[in-house]
């Protein structure tokens, strides 16, 4: 079984970029990063991944799962 890859969503030369982890390619272009969020999460759905969000300046910015999660949040009990 192949570990599926995570989805980032990058700055790119055209706006901004969705691209597997590992890819040397954008997957897609978007004049925006909102658009661009849209198309990757419907991916990382799709594929049960984490969805990869990064700035500007390449850092990451935030991320979020739409997979099996290995360390899921615990709710506090009072």
């Amino acid at each position: 079984m192949t570990k599926k890859r995570n989805i980032h969503i990058v700055p790119h030369k055209d706006g901004w970029a969705s691209r597997r982890e590992g890819g040397s390619r954008a997957s897609s272009v978007h004049r925006t990063q909102a658009e661009a969020m849209r198309q990757g999460r419907d991916m990382a759905k799709k594929d049960r991944v984490e969805l990869v969000t990064h700035g500007r300046d390449g850092r990451i910015r935030d991320s979020d799962s739409y997979g099996n999660d290995p360390n899921p949040p615990r709710d506090r009990k009072h």
